[in-house]
């Protein structure tokens, strides 16, 4: 097994005021040649929102969007027809494909909203644009990961699907515990994202908003240190 941690007070960041971000690749104006991506993962923003502010309408293509809100609540709207809030254990995914327009805007006007965003480039290109979300029960399947996501052609509906060969799972855990996570396509790559917590991988310790990149494996084992809600991306490296 091969593993690079990534502490989070290197990531890129950037503080507009309504939007403070911080970015786990490149992405804008930060360039990082040796964070551009990690496989078929292209983007993995960490983003809180002020109140009564947001993205306004813009258009995508071809990428495989999914947001995960942490804290408060965001609003969607796309110019297919789609219009909802999503807050924590929603999950939302867009098929941007031959190209959509939407906006996504802090659903209050005084709280702030943390959302992760990633984007994940498609196994296919010019599909037709698509919208899904769906309500997952995170916080009473403790100690367990929940699959939010997966392949468009290996999803058993109970998760999301996209364009690509991809599994993300999400999870709460208690300290003191352990856990064990097994590649579920071969030579497929995990980037783990810790949101909370504190734990311990091969003798490597991750605090909040820590990453790592992991490779050439087919398990590894978790220890949970301190409660944490860790987010886990499965992708195919190439």
């Amino acid at each position: 097994m091969t593993t690079q941690l990534i502490a989070s007070n290197t990531r890129g960041k950037a503080d507009f005021g309504w939007l403070n971000a911080n970015f786990s690749f490149s992405f804008g104006n930060y360039f990082n040649p040796n964070r551009v991506q990690f496989g078929m993962l292209r983007v993995l923003n960490d983003d809180t929102i002020a109140g009564g502010t947001g993205f306004g309408t813009h258009g995508h293509a071809n990428m495989e969007i999914i947001t995960i809100p942490l804290e408060g609540g965001l609003q969607h709207r796309d110019r297919i027809g789609n219009e909802s809030v999503i807050r924590f254990g929603d999950v939302q995914v867009m098929s941007a494909g031959s190209g959509v327009e939407h906006s996504e805007m802090n659903a209050s006007k005084e709280e702030r909203a943390k959302t992760l965003q990633l984007w994940v480039f498609p196994d296919r290109e010019n599909a037709t644009p698509r919208y899904d979300q769906k309500s997952f029960d995170i916080e009473n399947q403790i100690n367990t990961f929940v699959n939010i996501v997966s392949p468009n052609d290996m999803n058993d509906g109970n998760a999301l699907w996209v364009y690509q060969k991809t599994f993300f799972h999400l999870g709460i855990f208690e300290n003191n515990t352990t856990t064990n996570y097994s590649v579920r396509i071969p030579k497929n790559g995990v980037y783990l994202f810790l949101i909370e917590g504190e734990i311990r991988i091969n003798d490597q310790v991750l605090k909040a908003r820590d990453a790592m990149e992991i490779t050439d494996f087919e398990n590894f084992e978790i220890k949970i240190i301190t409660k944490s809600k860790i987010l886990l991306v499965e992708v195919p490296m190439n």
